[in-house]
């Protein structure tokens, strides 16, 4: 037996007795990934339940999603995951770079890392759903495409036509992650010079450069910046301000992301349901799924800016990790809404532990 039939049979075996599992928390019980996992399923065509390999240029495939019409973008890492209704638009492309801006979908695309695509079908209570599933050379997922009701269903069955690769074997080779540099010490950062660059920035993407310049790790840079720019919280903080926004009717920005994708929903958020670890936003067109107990901590950070003060709730895991980043719904030009910067202040009064 080959070891992708192995995998396949073992994967068949744990369905069986777990039918709800996710496809990701089964890939991790079985040492393997969700890229391997749907390449065992290939054989058969998606119009009739299967899974098949697709080849790129990558972002040739993103540029034909907009005839879909009304899809669900996913973008998740391990401890969220966002969910947003729309249509795509259209992408623009710098090098390896991508760029979606629109009122429903609005995407930053790293194309490097994306190093596997298939065309997938799975049976739901709701009956067959079909997507368009992205992953890097370790098998890990960085963004799904899933139709819905209102999508076309033609034009899908034509961009997985265009673009299915003849290679559709049922065998899939990891390659080997590489492992984060560690942070430099504290010791080893300029802290003034620090400080002195982030209390000149004039635009929040500067922030980036300004990390690198100083070879210093996101939550670390917020660690050693001190209070006036950024201010640690209790990890129940993104509840609270999402409970507060949704009772403010505040429309606010959420950004999620992994190495190959950043996915934004900007607008109100308005049904939070709590299950069990996970804090959720359930609302038609956007979902949000928060692991409440992956949550390292939690900072309020002010970024300065020619539009004023920026501020912004980010979470991080006990990795330092950024799991994700809350603003209030502003466009570059204009200063953040009050009510928003309001609301984060108060996060503040109650202190971390």
């Amino acid at each position: 037996m080959s070891a992708s039939q192995t995998l396949s049979q073992k994967w068949s075996t744990l369905r069986e007795a777990e039918p709800a599992l996710r496809i990701r928390d089964a890939a991790r019980r079985l040492g393997s990934s969700e890229a391997a996992l749907l390449a065992t399923r290939t054989g058969t065509p998606v119009a009739e339940g299967g899974v098949e390999r697709l080849k790129g240029p990558w972002s040739d495939i993103i540029a034909a999603v907009p005839a879909l019409g009304e899809v669900m973008a996913l973008t998740r890492n391990d401890n969220v995951v966002h969910e947003r209704h729309g249509v795509y638009g259209e992408l623009g492309l710098q090098g390896h770079v991508g760029l979606i801006v629109g009122e429903d979908i609005d995407l930053r695309i790293f194309f490097g890392p994306w190093a596997h695509g298939f065309a997938v079908a799975e049976e739901t209570k709701a009956g067959l759903r079909q997507s368009l599933q992205f992953f890097d050379a370790q098998g890990e997922a960085v963004h799904k495409i899933y139709t819905t009701n209102h999508s076309d269903k033609a034009a899908f069955a034509a961009l997985v036509a265009k673009f299915r690769n003849d290679d559709q074997s049922p065998d899939f080779t990891a390659l080997p992650g590489k492992e984060p540099d560690a942070p430099r010490a504290d010791a080893e950062i300029d802290i003034a010079g620090l400080r002195d660059g982030w209390t000149n920035l004039r635009d929040t993407h500067d922030f980036f450069g300004l990390l690198r310049q100083h070879k210093v790790a996101r939550e670390q840079a917020f660690r050693l910046a001190g209070p006036r720019f950024a201010q640690r919280l209790s990890n129940d903080a993104a509840r609270r301000m999402l409970e507060a926004a949704a009772a403010q009717e505040l429309p606010i920005m959420v950004f999620v992301g992994n190495h190959g994708m950043i996915q934004i929903h900007t607008g109100p958020v308005k049904k939070l349901v709590p299950t069990g670890p996970w804090f959720n936003v359930l609302d038609p067109m956007f979902n949000l799924h928060l692991r409440e107990d992956a949550v390292a901590s939690s900072w309020l950070v002010r970024k300065p800016s020619v539009d004023g003060t920026v501020t912004s709730v980010e979470l991080f895991d006990a990795k330092g990790e950024l799991i994700v980043s809350f603003f209030g719904k502003r466009k570059p030009g204009s200063p953040e809404l009050e009510p928003w910067r309001a609301l984060a202040e108060a996060l503040v009064d109650k202190v971390a532990a």
